[in-house]
């Protein structure tokens, strides 16, 4: 069987276990082959006291100039965190080129949280970003997101299940066919993912809430779901490995003081992927 490829468009960052550092490990274990494309390099993830930082975009239509003069082609193209405008018309670019009628498009939105978004995101970006969403076929959106591409208020971030099921339903009318939206806190001890696809029921995968919030979380989250869904498991049982993924990983943290800011250590249970 033909090995696939999947395109990974997002920052690659040396140290603290976050975008394309995380999710290529995580991809490979799973068989598929990872193909970087870089949006910037960092030495050390932003919230770290220090680090060093290139923006690549300036570079990244000459990179994948080589991919379209050699004709490669993608099962699938997973996005993570853009830090301009440019760069959204560029993956829209990417996308518009390499896509076929049977790849996978994967897009995680990344923005805000907690009902902020993060500094670059000013109203102009934010309406790229909603362009984005319509090149998906997953998108992967915590809470925040999900209320800003719609442009509803995030108030107290406390939504009923039929409130979700209808902000899903107007995502789907705009392209994507599956939704999570992922962590959302249900209660002390809860956290959930709610789970949307075009003609089906929703549903709800519950995990422990751990410790606390920690870099990377997303990456490996979208990583997971990308490699389960492109290797032919259902979304509903893609997103239940990757929450019941990212749990090991966090208690793991938990039990051995690993800094927040040093991501989740994935690389402890990669067997795991290995057997999917």
């Amino acid at each position: 069987m033909k090995q696939k490829k999947i395109a990974l468009i997002n920052d690659i960052t040396g140290f603290g276990r976050c975008s394309v550092a995380v999710m290529a490990p995580i991809i490979s274990a799973m068989k598929i082959q990872a193909v970087a494309v870089p949006t910037a390099i960092l030495s050390t993830h932003t919230q770290f006291p220090e680090y060093y930082f290139d923006d690549y975009t300036d570079r990244m239509r000459d990179y994948i100039q080589t991919y379209k003069d050699l004709n490669m082609e993608f099962d699938a193209i997973a996005t993570g965190f853009l830090g301009s405008e440019e760069q959204v018309d560029i993956v829209i670019d990417f996308i518009d080129t390499f896509r076929t009628e049977n790849s996978l498009v994967i897009v995680d939105p990344v923005m805000g949280d907690y009902g902020k978004l993060y500094k670059t995101y000013t109203p102009q970006m934010c309406k790229k970003m909603e362009e984005l969403v319509h090149h998906a076929h997953i998108l992967t959106p915590n809470l925040t997101e999900v209320c800003t591409l719609l442009g509803i208020d995030f108030g107290d971030g406390k939504f009923s299940t039929d409130e979700l099921e209808k902000m899903c339903g107007e995502l789907a009318k705009r392209g994507p066919e599956h939704i999570v939206i992922t962590g959302i806190p249900f209660n002390r001890h809860q956290i959930m993912n709610y789970i949307y696809s075009v003609d089906e029921s929703p549903r709800i995968v519950m995990v422990d809430r751990i410790g606390v919030d920690r870099s990377g979380t997303g990456d490996v989250i979208s990583a997971v779901i990308s490699g389960m869904y492109l290797n032919g498991h259902s979304f509903y049982d893609s997103v239940k490995k990757a929450a019941g993924f990212v749990s090991k990983c966090i208690k793991y943290c938990e039990d051995n003081d690993v800094p927040s800011h040093w991501g989740l250590c994935f690389e402890m249970f990669m067997k795991e992927l290995m057997e999917d």
